[in-house]
């Protein structure tokens, strides 16, 4: 006799870890357009710096512009560990509901949701295989050719590691200045790293919400099952096994 099979996975609601993802994205954005304000200070000032004389110098104006760098790249890097913590508990949420949906166009475990994005250079594209599977598994028609939002998807992805790259890069060059028209121009680098980090948080602010509200809409319709076949003996229908999903 064969063993009776376990109960499968059930679907668990993201809705509010999605809130709570949108919400830190929203402080790391705040966070970017107030780093983005400090490096301007800061590259106005060794502006005036470099171009004036010894005795032009405002020291004030230069301890108020680098505690102002410190103080919104701490407040960046307090919502990144803070976003980035729920992201990935929001991002295994939606990849074990995707197991639910459809498990078989899902090329990696759930654990990998998890693991992948700790593995160097395989980061750069494992999460975003698994990401584009969650999305497909959360259509209605998993097995259409066309995936919604995919362009969004490649947008953020894209952006982020163009930000990250950038980010460091912009951070390198900040950390090796040692004369003013040297931070100068290093500030303006850090301002640009701002805007791409910024553009990066909201894609994937945009991306939380639109596969978030795919999921819920697709839980929400409820398991689709085929017309039922005839039994061999009777010749009526055999009722359909198993119940109502539950809703996310």
């Amino acid at each position: 006799m064969k063993p009776m099979p376990g109960p499968g996975p059930v679907l668990r609601s993201p809705l509010g870890l999605a809130h709570a993802v949108t919400a830190l994205l929203a402080v790391v954005i705040v966070a970017d357009v107030t780093h983005f304000g400090a490096a301007a200070y800061m590259r106005s000032v060794m502006g005036d710096v470099a171009s004036g004389g010894a005795g032009d110098v405002d020291m004030g104006a230069v301890d108020r512009a680098d505690t102002a760098v410190a103080s919104s790249s701490l407040l960046y890097l307090i919502g990144v560990v803070g976003t980035a913590t729920l992201f990935i508990i929001w991002f295994h949420r939606v990849r074990h509901n995707a197991e639910v949906f459809a498990p078989d166009t899902q090329r990696r475990t759930p654990g990998w949701a998890i693991g992948g994005w700790f593995i160097p250079l395989a980061n750069l594209w494992i999460p975003r295989g698994i990401a584009q599977d969650v999305l497909r598994a959360s259509q209605p028609d998993p097995y259409a050719s066309e995936l919604r939002h995919h362009r969004l998807l490649n947008a953020w992805w894209g952006m982020w590691i163009a930000s990250n790259l950038f980010d460091r890069l912009a951070s390198e060059k900040y950390d090796a200045a040692e004369d003013p028209q040297a931070v100068h121009d290093a500030a303006g680098w850090l301002m640009a790293g701002s805007v791409l980090d910024l553009v990066s948080a909201v894609l994937a602010l945009l991306f939380v919400r639109r596969l978030t509200a795919a999921q819920n809409a697709k839980a929400m319709a409820g398991p689709a099952f085929p017309p039922a076949p005839q039994h061999p003996a009777a010749g009526g229908p055999v009722p359909a096994a198993g119940g109502p999903v539950p809703g996310a």
